[in-house]
């Protein structure tokens, strides 16, 4: 991904290194807890069965320990700045696309970067749980270890591959400025839990959307894309899917499990999303489930 010379965000809180304990409460990132809880996870629980079964292995909760100190590495510093230039991006890209569909101002989130465990709006969260948004606090948070583990944890590296990932958790505050994820939570909160992760499932995949979005015009804006990276991008998507990391890990899937789409499901609508760079044409919530 060519980023030389780009701005970076002034919508960074880098809080590496501040040494708060392992407590943790919530997830809902790209892969959400799967480290810790992928058994759980895998054979059909939810994301609250995943967090009180991690709460009593003693993964999460329990007594507050002291984090160990934190040493940036080079490869954390470079991190830190891709980071950074890629929201930078998604501002630029995103205050352009909000005027032009005439959706108002696009108000930027933050981007905090943590290292072992974080407070957020929605509770505190360890590294384990995996980027995520949480809409509390308009806010993203990442430890940059994720993107250095994504290679061995799910096959997928790339520094276009991990601007994917910050373009997804920025499209669920897109999703939360348009009103979207608050009327998919209140429909959530009313439904089962299979009926749930359906709308878990078309949130994740008209996030994927967005990310796709992103990189197109954000390419059109920079000439930000190489050779090479799309298909980084499209690897990660298709290792993400819940199909995928079903197999892989039980050598079956559990739809009625399924929270954030199959592997054909993220490519497909990431691929959409590059191929159009229109954030009008990612309604995951019109067509029938069964045509996701």
């Amino acid at each position: 991904m060519r980023m030389d010379g780009r701005r970076q965000s002034g919508n960074i809180d880098d809080r590496r290194g501040t040494g708060i304990g392992r407590k943790v409460g919530i997830g809902g990132g790209i892969i959400g807890v799967i480290v810790v809880a992928a058994i759980t996870l895998f054979s059909g629980g939810g994301i609250g069965d995943v967090l009180t079964n991690v709460i009593g292995s003693g993964a999460i909760g329990g007594t507050t320990t002291a984090a160990s100190a934190y040493e940036p590495t080079e490869e954390d510093e470079r991190l830190a700045v891709l980071a950074s230039q890629v929201l930078a991006g998604t501002e630029d890209v995103w205050t352009r696309e909000f005027r032009r569909q005439g959706w108002g101002e696009y108000e930027c989130p933050q981007l905090v970067l943590f290292s072992g465990a974080v407070n957020s709006g929605c509770g505190q969260a360890t590294a384990q749980t995996g980027p995520f948004y949480c809409s509390a606090d308009q806010t993203v948070y990442i430890d940059l270890d994720f993107f250095k583990d994504m290679d061995s944890t799910i096959g997928a590296d790339g520094d276009f591959a991990y601007a994917y990932v910050i373009a997804h958790e920025v499209g669920h505050h897109v999703q939360y400025l348009l009103g979207t994820l608050d009327r998919a939570h209140s429909q959530m909160s009313r439904l089962p839990e299979t009926e749930a992760n359906k709308i878990s499932v078309r949130l994740e995949l008209q996030a994927d959307y967005y990310a796709g979005v992103w990189a197109a015009l954000d390419n059109e804006m920079f000439q930000s894309i190489e050779p090479g990276d799309v298909e980084n991008a499209v690897n990660a998507a298709q290792r993400i899917g819940d199909d995928y990391l079903q197999r892989k890990a039980y050598g079956r899937e559990m739809p009625e499990s399924f929270n954030h789409g199959t592997s054909e499901q993220r490519v497909r609508w990431l691929t959409k999303g590059l191929q159009t760079g229109n954030p009008l044409y990612g309604d995951t919530f019109s067509p029938a489930y069964s045509q996701l």
